[in-house]
């Protein structure tokens, strides 16, 4: 596996003592030569995607009042309760449009902020206009980079779509009623042979005229640092000739700096996650939407573009140019010679 050299700020690996929740990493041979401490991973193949990103990459900033954290529960859990049966006796026609609201009342539960930018037909991205509503073609692979669980409710506010997303989604509390309605496509990441039962279902249901989502990272990672969007899952729009709308989506405090609290890495279970979602305050989920890309016929060229557009140029991936070393209680990230590293 291979993880970048740089974070999203453009800091390097041996230079992360400065950001938030990240200690100074301590003096040894590894470290003299770049290295990082971080959690351990076990990938269970070769090709399953594993992020670095732990407990120390999520910010623990000022909390919400306890009652407000409460009223955010409540909210939360009322919401949960009341879709099916408000699903139901909407009729269907109306139900795309229900699901949008229900999605943005959520997100607003939690105490996120929401922030829409619309640049798929703006000529310079510094004109893209802010805009209260957007929606996705039908008939779309959506792609973004993948955070935590939240990720699913911010696209939903965009349009009402499926998702791919980890096979015991729907036996967690709370998301898990809320993941079977959405029809979730599960996927087991440490079934390789499961790929092409996914790729199929992605495929009819795009066939059909429905918007899929998908985060191509495969894992979460914490927000300022981010993995490559892995080729497989864009074989689904290659096959089916189906056009890709990349999302930029990324979380802000109220300083407008990227936020790691809606992150769930590391050894974060679901509900720790919840509880410091809830807790928060100011954080503020942005979403940019970009140009439409044109499947092609090549699902590794497809996932480059995309790659580059969500990304820009000025943000380097962390899986870049180094690798992870090690099978110890920590793996050491250490800066691999650029030119031995396949752009792939």
């Amino acid at each position: 596996m291979s993880v970048n050299s740089e974070l999203l700020t453009g800091a390097t690996i041996s230079d992360r003592s400065h950001l938030p929740g990240v200690a100074p990493a301590e003096p040894s041979a590894t470290a003299a030569r770049g290295g990082l401490s971080c959690p351990p991973a076990a990938p269970v193949h070769a090709w399953m995607p594993v992020s670095p990103c732990g407990a120390r990459c999520v910010d623990t900033p000022d909390s919400a009042s306890v009652l407000r954290s409460t009223a955010r529960a409540a909210g939360v859990v009322g919401l949960l309760a009341a879709f099916p049966v408000i699903n139901v006796v909407t009729p269907r026609s109306r139900r795309p449009r229900l699901h949008r609201r229900y999605a943005r009342a959520m997100v607003r539960c939690c105490g996120i902020e929401l922030r829409i930018v619309d640049r798929r037909h703006a000529a310079e991205p510094a004109a893209a206009p802010v805009v209260r509503d957007a929606q996705v073609d039908a008939g779309m692979l959506v792609v973004a980079g993948h955070v935590g669980w939240t990720d699913i409710l911010a696209l939903a506010t965009v349009s009402p779509m499926g998702f791919v997303a980890r096979a015991d989604l729907v036996s967690w509390p709370l998301l898990g009623r809320l993941a079977r309605l959405m029809r979730v496509i599960p996927i087991e990441r440490e079934r390789l042979r499961q790929l092409p039962e996914v790729i199929a279902a992605i495929s009819a249901r795009l066939t059909a005229g429905e918007r899929v989502g998908v985060f191509p990272e495969g894992t979460t990672w914490c927000g300022r640092a981010h993995g490559r969007l892995r080729p497989a899952l864009f074989q689904a729009a290659v096959d089916t000739a189906t056009p890709v709308q990349p999302i930029r989506l990324r979380y802000l405090n109220d300083a407008s700096e990227i936020s790691t609290v809606p992150g769930f890495v590391g050894v974060d279970t679901f509900l720790d996650s919840v509880r410091r979602v809830l807790r928060a305050r100011g954080v503020v989920a942005e979403l940019v939407l970009l140009p439409a890309q044109a499947p092609g016929a090549d699902r590794h060229d497809l996932a480059r573009r995309c790659d580059r557009a969500i990304r820009g140029r000025t943000e380097v991936r962390i899986d870049a140019h180094a690798t992870a070393v090690g099978t110890g209680p920590t793996r050491d990230i250490v800066l691999a010679d650029p030119e031995s590293v396949h752009p792939d």
